[in-house]
């Protein structure tokens, strides 16, 4: 009975493991989101009170970037067009964040067991980023197109106006846009809710 118990707990952690791995049902809908994923709204608010950057900006950053799979990785070069090759870069996890830049965060407000594969860390980051680039490129942390392209292109980039260059960019910066103001609005609708915690047995 006792080996029961414990290979039944066992495998209860290993389920709650994988469940709070996997992504959202619906990536599309931030209320449907928090109510899935209860532990990623407390991580996202404590985000935003800490650097003041709106929750639905930090998540449409975030959707935009991984669509909320902890183990992204750009896709990868393909040799001779089908042989896969190596990876444009080497960003990483829920954030995409590249090692040089995660090794910044680490040693500016992280820690060093900050992880990108695990979401409170990702958010985190993406509120400390996103601080950052208000203080020294003057960005508005309400101010989701902007943010994305710098978040996108680096700091440097945005000084010079790389994105310019690339129509691509800003269109997908238009997307973040869009979803951050739509997911702002859903927010309003649910978010007495999520601070209740009515969903939560």
């Amino acid at each position: 009975m006792r080996l029961l118990a414990i290979g039944l707990g066992l495998l209860w952690l290993a389920l709650a493991a994988a469940c709070a791995s996997t992504p959202p049902q619906n990536v599309e809908n931030i209320c449907a989101i928090f109510k899935e994923k209860s532990a990623w709204y407390k991580d996202a608010k404590k985000s935003e009170k800490k650097w003041g950057t709106p929750v639905h900006v930090q998540m449409a950053i975030i959707r935009q970037e991984s669509s909320f799979r902890f183990d992204a990785r750009p896709p990868r070069r393909k040799l001779l067009g089908f042989i896969p090759w190596t990876r444009p870069s080497n960003a990483y996890g829920y954030a995409q964040v590249l090692d040089s830049t995660w090794k910044w965060y680490q040693d500016e407000a992280g820690g060093m067991f900050a992880d990108r594969d695990d979401f409170g860390d990702a958010i985190d980051f993406v509120g400390w980023y996103t601080s950052v680039s208000q203080r020294t490129l003057g960005i508005s942390k309400w101010d989701p197109y902007n943010q994305y392209l710098a978040y996108h292109e680096g700091h440097n980039g945005w000084k010079r106006k790389s994105y310019n260059k690339k129509r691509w960019l800003r269109d997908v910066a238009g997307k973040v846009e869009y979803r951050a103001k739509e997911w702002g609005a859903q927010l309003k609708r649910c978010e007495n809710d999520l601070d209740n915690g009515w969903w939560i047995f």
